[in-house]
């Protein structure tokens, strides 16, 4: 008759038989002849036991890749070097496979922030976000994805922030809410917007966020593109090192301020702390700085980013 293990695998072999062949020979160390000595059985059949009790579960075998456990610690260490809540680490260097490289990672930051029906997910504009709202992430039923900032008029895909909000809401399932303005509008239009009932609802959505993926830009001085409205020339931004939702800061966290900040169309800082589950998404060794900077600010509690970044971000530290 036919044993069944706990797991309802059957075997020829009596459990108690293949029990004691796996513990001599793993937990033991005794060799198969030892084995087959205790147990009065041929040595090809102490194989035989051995390779039964793998098949069944009795015996499960852990192959730890080293790379990984190394990638783990580095994680472990830019979490506590930036003050974060955790790090998702991709391997190697992920600048050029955004949608591929961090996408399992984003979507383990996405499903660990529990998203209910009715709450509210914040996208913010840039080209690593653009590149993961095309891409499928968890359901989010009933969920609200709702762009951080406001239009830009740049043509590429990455500025116009109510598609990545539609692509992402696409993807996952969630219901889309749109920002029918620009990033930065004339001063009649700011003054008008204070006012109009779509902006206002767009303001609740952003105060009432739940979580938010938030792309870091890199410092405005070294970017071949930015928004025209943004004077990156301008000595106010000289010691910017990045921004979040066209929230510029320096190295400190610090708020910098160009002409016309104070009419920008986007979430602002203090709204980024006080939402729950904010994640920053940044790669590329040109964003150190701006990763320390965005971390110094509370603008982020969690971020995804890939090896060759972390290490960048600490050596950066380590000079500082």
């Amino acid at each position: 008759m036919q044993e069944v293990d706990p797991a309802g695998s059957s075997s020829k072999f009596p459990l108690d038989t293949l029990y004691q062949a796996a513990r001599m020979y793993y937990l033991e160390d005794a060799n198969q002849v030892k084995i087959a000595e205790t147990l009065d059985v041929s040595r090809p059949t102490v194989s035989r036991l051995l390779a039964e009790a793998r098949r069944i579960g009795l015996v499960r075998i852990e192959v730890v890749n080293p790379a990984r456990t190394a990638a783990d610690s580095l994680g472990g260490d830019l979490a506590a070097a930036l003050s974060l809540q955790k790090v998702y680490l991709a391997d190697g260097d992920q600048s050029r496979r955004l949608r591929v490289g961090l996408l399992p990672l984003v979507a383990e930051a996405v499903t660990d922030m529990a998203l209910a029906p009715g709450d509210v997910l914040l996208a913010s504009s840039g080209r690593t976000i653009y590149e993961l709202s095309q891409a499928v992430l968890p359901k989010l039923p009933g969920v609200i994805v709702a762009p951080s900032v406001g239009g830009q008029t740049e043509p590429e895909p990455w500025y116009q922030t109510n598609e990545i909000a539609r692509a992402m809401a696409e993807h996952t399932g969630a219901h889309p809410a749109f920002l029918w303005t620009q990033a930065l509008p004339s001063p009649e239009m700011h003054q008008f917007l204070q006012r109009d009932p779509d902006f206002q609802r767009i303001h609740r959505l952003w105060e009432a966020a739940k979580g938010a993926l938030l792309g870091v830009g890199a410092p405005p001085t070294t970017r071949s593109s930015i928004s025209r409205f943004i004077p990156k020339d301008d000595d106010s931004l000289a010691r910017a090192v990045g921004d979040i939702c066209l929230n510029f800061f320096d190295i400190h966290g610090d708020r910098v301020d160009f002409p016309g900040s104070d009419r920008i169309v986007a979430t602002s800082p203090e709204i980024l702390r006080a939402i729950p589950h904010t994640v920053g998404v940044a790669v590329g060794v040109e964003k150190a700085s701006s990763i320390v900077g965005a971390a110094r600010a509370g603008y982020f509690g969690k971020l995804v980013t890939d090896a060759t970044t972390a290490r960048a971000v600490l050596e950066y530290l380590d000079a500082a």
